[in-house]
């Protein structure tokens, strides 16, 4: 096993920031991680912040680690071999079976002195490389350089490998908190990591830089419903305070035309509770689409009901509305002075930070100075990134027909940004200017914005020609274009695009059944079907049909796992297929378990490609200990990573009772067995949710062309 120690070199370097995002890193190259904290600020009867994201967010098993201050007394009573005695008794109980373990050294802020001399003995009692993070907050590159090079020296003399250094927050203001918005803020353009990297002089050439990650704001956003934990504020209207979050502060005293200028998406709005032209102000432009994060009323004032009734329409569309005792200055001065690391519970906030420290980190760079076994997995980190990294090298064009629905044209504008796909919204190009607008989004220049009713039209013939044994007339296709999911279905069917997205807004029968009728199933496919792939801790495995098929039948349910199979490879996911019942092997009779056992015979015949077996009950496909005892000569039980269910009820009860009791993310439905693609979307999907969905499409549709 690989281990390597992150030692924080100056104060607030964020280094639980940073651990997380080399740990996403080098997990999605397929590398096992496992993190270890044995030293914590942190007293008795509190969880560690770094800690409690292992436990909830990641599913580690980390013990409770030495307090600071236990430490100390050790350092006093026994010296640092003490110290490192106890250490190490602590890193036994840790998990080992990890290719790579990242070990998060103690910072200054809490250690002062003690930090270098103790991150040094961790190093070298651990057999662990060294990685500093360091945040320059404020210090010139020369400064910077000469503090890296004392610190390099001192490691080096103990003996401890210098794997090189990240530089964390380059560009950020001395003071990290919340700013209060202003109309005469002057921005400043600060020094971005590429020009801050340039000016380090040749002394840090000797320590390799592994990553240099810009200051962004959005990594200390905190939500709504943070803000009302933090300040302990009461709620008059909870909005949607769980998921908006709090970007900058507008603290108002002025006239409501003199204030407009901050009615932005994530603004605050701080005001005495008797300001209720304010209060409008802000229920208007959240009813345009600016989403503000929340009304904060000062003074212990509250509106008057009737005032709070007109603007009900903005509080059910979002708009939070709370209260305080306090006067406006000390609210925001509170507000702007609170704690803004990440919060255990903030699954989106740590993913975002995750991804984006991740994405400034060198993990190859990494992997070049440590062996990492060649049995790489499959985590759903790295599913994730070499999804949008094929997608990428896909380069195909995917139609959003609902291009006005603000979390689509957010997805749409994310996948040009990351070059993942071209989409096509279509929608009036009006409306989705004004809505990038109210939401702060930059609309990129190739994003194709297409008026519906400039081209229904042209459809209308090749619709006839698709569907005329059918009987459908001119007059008939005419109505059905007024469709959006139609049109975008047509578009699909013409190979103007190459897949198509829907679902938003519309339900599954809206975006499948146009596909049935205008696209029909590829040659060889008997049906249409669907996989979920589920984002479990450790890997990612297929689950099939959980949407589509009521009751198949053993043909049905064979050319089902072969799809379900065929995507997994796909997708990178080696198949190893088990055909579900509630019997494994000859162990149950019955229709139900006949109709899997055909089933599998059927998969085995067509495609004896396929590793397959069936029937096997659930534990016993998943479970290692569980296979050997009921299916012992198995090649799948045990191993699966294809599961595939007899029916709807028992697939879409199980992926769903999987999601939501064990937190498990899951991607789909992808549906299979068209002849071009087209996927549905959950009415509740996230932004990142279409993202991925969009890159799915776009590598189904390499499979199609190549097919």
């Amino acid at each position: 096993m690989n281990r390597i120690l992150l030692a924080p070199i100056s104060r607030r370097a964020g280094i639980t920031s940073v651990l997380l995002g080399i740990y996403h890193g080098l997990e999605r190259t397929g590398a096992r991680v496992g993190l270890m904290k044995p030293i914590s600020p942190v007293e008795d009867g509190n969880e560690d912040r770094t800690i409690g994201i292992a436990r909830q967010m990641l599913g580690l098993d980390h013990p409770d680690p030495i307090s600071l201050s236990e430490a100390h007394r050790l350092l006093d009573d026994d010296g640092e071999d003490g110290l490192m005695e106890r250490v190490i008794g602590f890193q036994q109980a840790v998990a080992d079976d990890v290719d790579i373990q990242l070990i998060e050294g103690v910072a200054p802020d809490n250690a002062g002195d003690y930090a270098g001399p103790v991150n040094a003995a961790l190093a070298r009692n651990l057999g662990a490389q060294v990685i500093f993070v360091a945040a320059p907050a404020g210090e010139t590159p020369e400064r910077l350089a000469r503090h890296l090079g004392l610190v390099a020296r001192a490691f080096e003399k103990r003996h401890v490998p210098v794997l090189g250094c990240i530089l964390n927050k380059v560009g950020a203001p001395e003071v990290e908190r919340l700013q209060v918005a202003s109309a005469h803020a002057v921005h400043t353009s600060l020094r971005n990591c590429g020009d801050y990297v340039d000016s380090l002089p040749a002394l840090v050439e000797e320590i390799p830089l592994i990553g240099c990650i810009p200051w962004q704001t959005k990594l200390i956003a905190p939500r709504v419903a943070d803000v009302v934990a933090s300040l302990t504020l009461d709620v008059l209207e909870a909005g949607h305070m769980q998921h908006r979050r709090v970007r900058h502060i507008l603290m108002v005293a002025r006239t409501v035309p003199n204030m407009l200028y901050g009615l932005e998406p994530g603004a605050l709005v701080i005001v005495p509770g008797d300001r209720e032209d304010i209060l409008r102000a802000c229920a208007l432009a959240e009813r345009n689409g600016s989403d503000l994060a929340g009304v904060l009323l000062t003074g212990g004032l509250q509106p008057d009901e009737g005032v709070h009734r007109l603007c009900a329409t903005a509080f059910d569309s979002g708009l939070a509305l709370l209260s305080t005792p306090w006067n406006t200055y000390t609210t925001a001065n509170r507000v702007a002075r609170m704690d803004v690391g990440l919060p255990r519970n903030d699954k989106a906030r740590i993913e975002h930070t995750m991804e984006f420290v991740a994405s400034h980190v060198d993990a190859d760079r990494l992997l070049d100075n440590i062996h990492v076994s060649p049995e790489m997995h499959l985590s759903p980190a790295a599913f994730r990134y070499r999804l949008v990294q094929q997608a990428r090298v896909a380069g195909k064009t995917i139609v959003l027909p609902e291009g006005d629905e603000p979390r689509t044209l957010e997805a749409a504008c994310t996948c040009h940004e990351k070059g993942i796909a071209k989409c096509v919204l279509l929608a009036k190009e009006s409306r989705v200017r004004h809505l990038a607008e109210a939401r702060k989004l930059t609309l990129p220049a190739d994003l194709e914005i297409i008026d519906p009713d400039s081209i229904r039209d042209r459809y209308i013939s090749p619709m006839v020609a698709l569907r005329r044994h059918k009987g459908l007339t001119s007059q008939m296709a005419e109505a059905q274009l007024e469709d959006n999911v139609v049109l975008g279905t047509m578009m699909l069917a013409a190979d103007e695009v190459d897949g198509l997205v829907s679902g938003a807004v519309h339900t599954t029968a809206n975006t499948v059944r146009p596909a049935l009728q205008l696209i029909k199933t590829a040659p060889g496919a008997r049906l249409v079907s669907s996989v979920f792939f589920m984002c479990l801790p450790d890997q990612v495995v297929v689950y099939g049909d959980c949407a589509i098929n009521p009751d198949p039948d053993a043909e049905a349910l064979a050319d089902i796992a072969i799809q379900s199979a065929d995507s997994a490879s796909l997708f990178g996911i080696e198949p190893r297929v088990a055909m579900l019942s509630y019997s494994t092997g000859d162990s149950g009779k019955g229709a139900d378990v006949e109709k899997v056992r055909e089933a599998t015979r059927l998969v085995r015949e067509q495609r004896p490609d396929i590793l397959v077996d069936g029937p096997l009950q659930y534990d016993a496909a998943a479970n290692r200990d569980v296979a050997k005892t009921k299916a012992p000569h198995s090649k799948v039980a045990g191993r699966a990573t294809v599961f595939v269910f007899p029916d709807l009820n028992t697939g879409n009860t199980t992926y769903k009772a999987v999601q939501r009791s064990a937190g498990v993310i899951s991607i789909g439905p992808m549906l299979q067995g068209l002849k071009k693609p087209v996927n549905d979307l959950s009415r509740g999907a996230l932004v990142d949710d279409i993202v991925y969905t969009i890159a799915i499409t776009a590598l189904q549709a390499t499979q199609k062309a190549s097919g």
